[in-house]
């Protein structure tokens, strides 16, 4: 099973200069027109290198490009003649914007190609590879790829467990079940998953954070009835749980070999199909595949373990007769001649 992401990302310039508490201290001296327009798609940022002596091939838009105290080093020892014919060659390849570190002063050639083409060129006192840490950080962040599902996000035993299946299957009875049984509620409805490197992280929209809805009782707000030990912001997705209505014409995995996966923004989860059906307690079995799914990734596979024994008291019953066949044929006394 595969959950998609919505649309491509992208964090537009002027988005980079006006983050709040990133301390990236900005500033604009060029291109003031692109802003809204240039857009940063990669967190990883470039530092144009060989652009520099004309070789632009390997410009890549969407990413920031860095002139730190090599670049400008550099420049400062070209002719302005042909400082003006490079940038200006650099300044019409497709680039989102440039940063310049260190305060240094930018380049007038590369200020008066950018400003003619709109590119943002942007200023900041940090160091230049302090400066790319943040840069970078800030960038994954805004640009993890996101997506909307509608379920139940819950940390059970510190596992982070979401609960998916059709609407008004009980999904949110079910959460609010274990949460006074002591887990702690991340998303009802609505969980927003994002990925960062090979984890997914799911958090509530602020709007529906903390609140839970249960038809017959409306609205509730889990932090107020439980308290803020029953909540929490965030949780890495590491199992899902699919509720099903129970078929009685449908065969159900009942050794728990199965091995089924659920995609997510191109990682694999654990996927435990879960029948419903009345006088099955599915908070205690939600609690049981948490355990469970613990006790496999720490090397322990109980499912496994019982057909290995199976497998092996078979094998030796079957050795068992043939064995006692030749100790038989062992006590017979010799035949006479």
């Amino acid at each position: 099973m595969k959950a998609k992401p919505e649309g491509g990302a992208g964090v537009a310039v002027l988005e980079l200069v006006e983050a709040k508490g990133a301390a990236l201290r900005l500033k604009v001296v060029a291109g003031r027109a692109g802003l809204a327009g240039r857009v940063i798609r990669q967190a990883r940022v470039q530092r144009p290198g060989l652009a520099l002596t004309g070789y632009t091939d390997y410009i890549r838009y969407g990413r920031v490009q860095i002139v730190g105290s090599s670049e400008a080093g550099y420049l400062r020892k070209l002719q302005a003649r042909e400082r003006r014919a490079i940038l200006g060659k650099l300044c019409r390849c497709r680039i989102s914007c440039f940063v310049v570190t260190k305060g240094l002063v930018p380049p007038r050639e590369l200020l008066a190609a950018a400003e003619a083409r709109s590119i943002p060129v942007l200023t900041t006192p940090l160091e230049t590879t302090p400066f790319i840490k943040q840069l970078q950080g800030l960038l994954e962040e805004r640009l993890a790829a996101r997506l909307h599902l509608h379920g139940v996000l819950l940390d059970v035993f510190g596992l982070g467990v979401l609960i998916l299946g059709e609407s008004g299957i009980g999904k949110s009875e079910c959460a609010l079940d274990l949460v006074d049984r002591g887990h702690r509620l991340v998303a009802d409805d609505v969980v927003d998953v994002k990925r960062t490197g090979d984890e997914l992280v799911g958090v509530s929209p602020e709007l529906t954070r903390y609140h839970m809805e249960l038809r017959g009782l409306g609205v509730l707000n889990i932090k107020d009835l439980y308290g803020v030990s029953s909540i929490r912001l965030n949780k890495r997705v590491e199992l899902v749980i699919q509720l099903e209505r129970w078929d009685p014409g449908k065969e159900y995995d009942r050794l728990g070999l199965r091995d089924e996966r659920f995609s997510i923004l191109g990682l694999e989860l654990k996927l435990v199909r879960m029948p419903v059906a009345p006088g099955r307690n599915i908070a205690l079995l939600v609690e049981v595949a948490a355990r469970n799914q613990l006790l496999r990734e720490g090397g322990y596979d109980a499912a496994r373990r019982f057909v290995e024994r199976v497998d092996a008291l078979v094998s030796g019953t079957a050795r068992a007769p043939r064995a006692a066949r030749r100790s038989r044929r062992a006590r017979r006394p010799p035949r006479r001649g």
